[in-house]
């Protein structure tokens, strides 16, 4: 972990190895990550420079491609998407579209013949709950892939910050369920303050008992949830 905060993953064994979120530019995390085997493959799960700000430097250590969904995050060619595979150390990461988060939010399957997980960036975290970053990240997708997590069953949860979790199933229907209590707290403020309700008006109504260092990030996910409510479904 970095910064106490972002998780780096290693997957595979000490001759080749998948780096899934070098994490931001720190270089004594880096060169401990580069010293770790010969990496084949750098992988980043979004954008966000927490996660990916040391990919340029790990890349120029290791020579190891940068892949990501987003262009502008990738060293190499290659990029990432929906179905595609990587192999290296006798696993194999299977890449999962999950936005929500971001628009380029990725989870990847890891799985060595004996042991499968999902590693889920920011979309599910080890501790708490996540912000849907608006106006990049979109309610209506996040659901969407909350549910897809869901459908993989027990499979472990390595998460972008905090610890591991051990089913995929059960922390998806608890974030599925905190969303749907928020967006009713939402909406029934959007009832009390009237329909153009800002949402920093709404984020000090229903965050009222909140500490305020996070209410920040609250009206970036208030602002998603604005919006999820008043597109016609």
């Amino acid at each position: 972990m970095t910064l106490e905060g972002t998780n780096t993953w290693l997957l595979g064994d000490s001759d080749r190895l998948v780096v899934v979120d070098p994490g931001p530019h720190d270089a004594e995390h880096l060169d401990e990550v580069a010293a770790s085997g010969r990496i084949e493959w750098i992988l980043l799960t979004h954008g966000h420079a927490d996660h990916s700000a040391g990919a340029r430097r790990l890349h120029e250590l290791t020579g190891a491609p940068v892949r990501a969904l987003d262009p502008a995050h990738r060293y190499g060619d290659e990029g990432l998407a929906e179905g595609d595979a990587v192999h290296a150390g006798g696993v194999t990461v299977m890449v999962l579209g999950t936005p929500g988060h971001t628009s380029d939010s990725l989870s990847f399957i890891a799985d060595d013949g004996q042991y499968r997980a999902v590693l889920t960036g920011d979309t599910i975290l080890g501790r708490g709950t996540t912000v849907v970053a608006h106006p990049d990240g979109v309610l209506a997708d996040y659901l969407d892939s909350l549910r897809r997590l869901r459908d993989l069953g027990d499979l472990t949860v390595l998460p972008g910050h905090g610890p591991e979790l051990p089913a995929a199933r059960a922390v998806a229907e608890q974030y599925l369920a905190h969303r749907a209590e928020r967006l009713a707290q939402v909406r029934e403020a959007v009832d009390r303050l009237g329909p153009d309700a800002s949402a920093q008006q709404i984020v000090e109504d229903v965050y009222a008992d909140v500490d305020r260092a996070v209410w920040p990030a609250a009206e970036l996910s208030v602002r998603a949830q604005l919006d999820y409510l008043r597109t016609p479904r």
